[in-house]
């Protein structure tokens, strides 16, 4: 087959996005024009100001809670990081056990792990071969020392969408027959734009989002925080985003962060009937595959886009660079640590063998890939395992 040199095939979205033309639109006013620093009280920085409120305003209907109970913040990590360890320090005089998963991000692990280098006790729960917790487990693992459980909406690699309802009244249960509130934090960053943010419905206390994961700007997110949990600061200064973030609000980030959830939200259903007609086709492009290979994102309760795939007696990052060659940029792992040679946490804890799991792929799709272009990757996908096999074998 001919490789076209000057063609470009992004699959790697749920590591970012493009801003999209509507959203740098929306926050171009906030970088020169109505530039005031929304703290201050002149006119300008009540332009300002506004922008912020309307911004709040806008997440506050999708995620069907109160406008004050939404924290800006520079993103999934940040978010991730007040959460967990903000709580847990709130609330370290009544316990100091959380719990979490094994397949959980970076951001959520490496805080869990930060909090047990100063005594705190973790709880890192197992997952099947599909990366699904055990419910009876979780609830069997409640104490009466637990303040705060962290279980990711759906998973980054995988794209697994865990039961948030479900886990959510197993910790409501076990919070009443200790008589003490034990909180429930999710990262939603991978179903942002994918799946309902309704915090209400999903029975959470605290909630995660990047605008960056859904056509919004890097560096930019949010932390739902319901009223009443608390949290200690992990940043601070000025005591802006009421005492809970300090650091002078990023106006342009926030507006184009509203726009771009906005967006997403009422185009959701139209970008997952798309996605799921990708994902779909390249299943069974693989499935006539002559190279041995493992399809680990689950055909059940997965999210649309994601497909994560292992290929035998390969390494994932040749078929990276032959991909790249052929103008397909993809990703092995989480692209939030793909320059490591480690297989994937998540995978190992699905029980992947690790010599298999360091030949993962995961290919993510959006609303401006096309089938022609998840054609493109299927034939040089299968191009590039065939020429890596006769290098192997020379």
């Amino acid at each position: 087959m001919t490789i076209d040199s000057d063609k470009e095939i992004y699959v790697d979205n749920a590591a970012t996005t493009s801003t999209s033309e509507e959203v740098v639109e929306s926050m171009l006013p906030y970088f020169n024009k109505n530039y005031g620093n929304p703290s201050s009280l002149y006119s300008l920085a009540q332009v300002s100001r506004d922008a912020v409120d309307n911004s709040r305003e806008i997440i506050s209907r999708i995620l069907n809670c109160k406008p004050s109970e939404i924290v800006f913040n520079s993103g999934g990590t940040e978010s991730d990081n007040l959460a967990i360890i903000g709580v847990a320090k709130a609330l370290e005089s009544t316990g100091k056990h959380l719990i979490t998963s094994k397949i959980e991000h970076h951001a959520v692990m490496h805080a869990m792990e930060e909090l047990e280098s100063y005594g705190f006790d973790i709880n890192y729960m197992n997952v099947d071969k599909d990366g699904f917790i055990n419910l009876d487990q979780l609830e069997k693992s409640i104490t009466d020392k637990t303040t705060l459980i962290s279980i990711m909406y759906a998973n980054n690699e995988t794209g697994s969408i865990q039961e948030i309802k479900k886990i959510s009244n197993i910790i409501k249960k076990k919070s009443k027959e200790f008589n003490r509130d034990i909180y429930f934090h999710t990262d939603a960053v991978q179903a942002a734009g994918k799946l309902s943010l309704d915090v209400e419905e999903l029975g959470v206390d605290l909630m995660t989002i990047s605008g960056h994961k859904f056509y919004g700007p890097k560096g930019t997110g949010l932390l739902y925080l319901k009223k009443g949990v608390p949290i200690s600061p992990i940043i601070v200064g000025g005591g802006q985003e009421r005492q809970r973030r300090s650091g002078t609000e990023n106006v342009p980030g926030i507006v184009g962060l509203a726009n771009a959830l906005d967006i997403a939200e009422k185009n959701k259903n139209k970008f997952n009937k798309h996605c799921n007609e990708l994902t779909s086709y390249l299943r069974n492009r693989l499935s006539n595959f002559k190279h041995e290979h493992l399809v680990v994102t689950s055909e059940k309760n997965t999210l649309s886009n994601i497909l994560n795939v292992c290929f035998k007696n390969f390494e994932g990052e040749p078929i990276l660079i032959g991909l790249d060659m052929a103008g397909i940029c993809a990703s092995s792992g989480s692209a939030c640590s793909s320059a490591s040679l480690e297989p994937s946490h998540v995978l190992i804890a699905q029980g992947i063998d690790p010599k298999l799991a360091v030949s993962s792929i995961r290919f993510s799709f959006s609303h401006d890939n096309t089938l022609e272009d998840i054609i493109y990757l299927a034939d040089n996908l299968e191009r590039v395992l065939s020429e890596l096999s006769v290098y192997a074998n020379n």
